[in-house]
């Protein structure tokens, strides 16, 4: 018999357009495929793009949805009639939603966390992160089963917060696809004639939701600290930057334009981009969690240049030298990993492939669900 999951997703995940939104969507469709799921989502998705589960939009999309006593009877409903016996929390935020719906409904609560939340919103300046600090901590501690994004975060909730090992899990970022992609030039070729790239210049790539405290400094570091010493190189290159909600003070870049720099705006299909890059750089410094556009562009077999926090998360010897790691903010030495590793193309092997393909992961969480439930 399948297991019957009911998963809490406490923000609109479908359509997409954030890292964080497709690890929630793809995990979901994924575990859909070998399980009976139904997701609770809020009224913002677009229930239809929905694939393998039913997506129920019972929340609402201001922030009452987190004091609303009222899902916890339409949940206890739900499971009674579905048999349901696990519950997943996606964030700690609902975490006092699934503790009552285990201590009274007869399920086990799953927190499937995508970073330490308190530790990320200390890293962003939110002055509200010690309230965050004793909720999360509280709600780690009353899960039957906690699925942490990587090994790091396994290990800081163990002895750092406390939690039992036992219920910890390595429940990493995945990827849709299972080998590396066979249209990557044809990528490539698209992609130079949109954006009147010459054919020796080498594609370098950034992106991610730009309004977002790490990614903002990331894109500051490119044009002020990365960009003048890649020209200095002089090497043919062209470095694109994609995402939404760039701060108007960088004015889109335009001073740029001529610099080497090419500016997108958010674009409808970021795979293609990934798809187009030689290399993808990664100089973020701060934020939690394992990157997910790092995971993304080694999946398309695309070189990637990361700072050390940029690669926090992800098991680097999955790839050999296809990932190369730089301390933060040495850019010096960032930049010349650049040009080094134009010299070096080497595919993606396929061991990355074994730890980050999204059916490999989902077996794995369905097999931990069956085991402790």
């Amino acid at each position: 018999m399948r297991k019957k999951i009911v998963s809490i997703v406490s923000y609109a995940v479908l359509p997409y357009s954030s890292g964080g939104q497709k690890s929630i969507a793809q995990f979901n469709e994924y575990l859909a495929a070998i399980c009976d799921l139904t997701v609770i989502g809020t009224e913002g998705n677009d229930c239809s793009l929905a694939k393998n589960y039913t997506l129920l939009p019972w929340m609402r999309n201001g922030k009452t949805k987190f004091f609303d006593i009222s899902l916890f009877f339409k949940l206890k409903k739900l499971i009674q009639q579905k048999g349901i016996d696990t519950v997943i929390i996606e964030h700690p935020y609902m975490g006092w939603l699934g503790w009552l719906l285990q201590l009274f409904c007869n399920v086990q609560m799953v927190v499937h966390t995508h970073n330490i939340e308190y530790l990320r919103f200390k890293s962003v300046g939110k002055k509200f992160w010690p309230i965050l600090k004793v909720y999360e901590h509280w709600v780690l501690k009353k899960a039957a089963i906690v699925f942490c994004i990587s090994e790091e975060d396994k290990h800081f909730m163990i002895e750092k917060m406390g939690i039992t090992s036992k219920k910890c899990h390595v429940i990493t970022f995945g990827v849709p696809h299972a080998t590396i992609p066979s249209d990557k030039k044809m990528a490539g070729a698209t992609v130079r004639k949109q954006h009147g790239i010459l054919e020796n210049e080498v594609i370098i790539l950034f992106n991610g939701l730009l309004n977002y405290y790490p990614n903002t400094n990331a894109v500051t570091a490119i044009i002020e600290r990365i960009n003048p010493i890649l020209k200095e190189q002089k090497l043919p290159y062209k470095i694109i930057i994609c995402g939404k909600n760039l701060p108007n003070h960088f004015n889109e870049l335009k001073a740029y334009s001529n610099d080497n720099i090419v500016y997108t705006g958010f674009v409808s299909s970021i795979e293609l981009y990934f798809k187009a890059a030689d290399i993808f750089i990664n100089p973020v410094i701060t934020g939690g969690g394992i990157k997910t556009k790092l995971v993304e562009a080694l999946s398309f077999n695309t070189t990637v240049i990361s700072t050390k926090s940029g690669a926090i998360g992800f098991d680097t010897a999955t790839v050999g030298n296809k990932l190369t790691v730089i301390e933060d903010e040495d850019w010096q030495a960032f930049a010349a990993a650049i040009s080094q590793q134009i010299k070096l193309p080497i595919d993606t092997p396929s061991s990355f492939y074994d730890e980050y393909f999204w059916g490999n992961i989902t077996a794995k969480a369905l097999r931990i669900l069956e085991t402790n439930g």
